[in-house]
């Protein structure tokens, strides 16, 4: 068998207590159609000395959002995500695999697992930020409390110990709102940079900054409490910086930080996406 029919299969611990039955299909799927090693990591630690002991094997993670952002930014750390592509089949309860949705992984697991064998890799940008986390679809700041719900931590936090961090975001207070300025909602004191242009500063009340990476530019929204819609803007490197504030990167919450920059890596990594035509679960 060729070298790109030799796959490293990480299976992600919460996926084999959340819904054991899928990750066995996936695995039978897999191991049917290639030669399949197989990996079952108990930790973060053990999760990267995997990745990091592949050799020539196609790298494929059976697992939820969590589980491919941990994929990611291993072989990002390791200065090794451009060398070939990374392979994905989701197993997660809905939320949890919205990223993977987005990226177009299927969510079944026998589509998936079959796009694995069969699909082709794409190239896809990612945000990097100076502190070598990555972002794949979708940068919130600061982290809402649904983020920090949606990501909170329960019978598997004892698992993946670096999950801890959701606390309540700690944000200096604002002034009361002038007549005319809709109440109600949060707001923070940020300073939002985009390629060195201030969109926003601290003196004008933050409720929302989004970015995303979107055809070779990073895409960036900032919700003002005095505007009456978004500041939008494109650009290759962000900066956002204030009161200590968490972020939510895809489905991982981080900080608090006071700041931090996100520069665009254009067709950074790789995803094996199914083949034109494919039929999707």
């Amino acid at each position: 068998m060729s070298a790109p029919d030799q796959l490293l299969v990480v299976i992600d611990p919460v996926a084999r207590r959340f819904d054991g039955e899928s990750v066995r299909i996936a695995k039978d799927v897999l191991c049917a159609g290639s030669a399949a090693k197989i990996c079952l990591p108990d930790g973060p630690e053990e999760f990267s000395r995997a990745l990091a002991r592949r050799g020539s094997r196609r790298p494929v993670v059976i697992g939820d959002d969590r589980a491919l952002l941990r994929a990611v930014g291993s072989l990002h750390r390791a200065r090794e995500l451009a060398d070939e592509a990374l392979s994905l089949v989701p197993v997660g309860a809905g939320a949890s695999v919205e990223v993977a949705r987005s990226l177009g992984v299927p969510t079944g697991a026998v589509a998936a697992a079959r796009a694995v064998l069969d699909g082709a890799a794409h190239h896809l940008d990612l945000l990097a930020d100076d502190s070598d986390g990555v972002v794949l679809a979708d940068l919130r700041i600061p982290a809402g409390p649904a983020a920090a719900a949606a990501g909170a931590p329960g019978r598997t936090g004892s698992v993946w110990h670096t999950c801890r961090s959701l606390v309540r975001t700690f944000v200096r207070p604002v002034p009361p709102a002038p007549p005319g300025v809709r109440t109600g909602v949060r707001t923070h004191r940020l300073r939002v940079e985009a390629d060195g242009v201030v969109l926003s500063d601290l003196d004008e009340p933050v409720e929302d900054v989004r970015v995303r990476a979107a055809d070779g530019a990073a895409e960036v929204t900032v919700h003002r409490r005095s505007d009456p819609g978004p500041i939008r803007s494109l650009a290759k490197v962000v900066t956002v910086s204030g009161a200590d504030f968490r972020y939510r990167a895809d489905a991982l919450v981080a900080g608090p930080v006071r700041r931090r920059t996100w520069t665009l890596r254009p067709r950074a990594w790789s995803l094996t996406l199914p083949a034109p035509g494919a039929v999707a679960e």
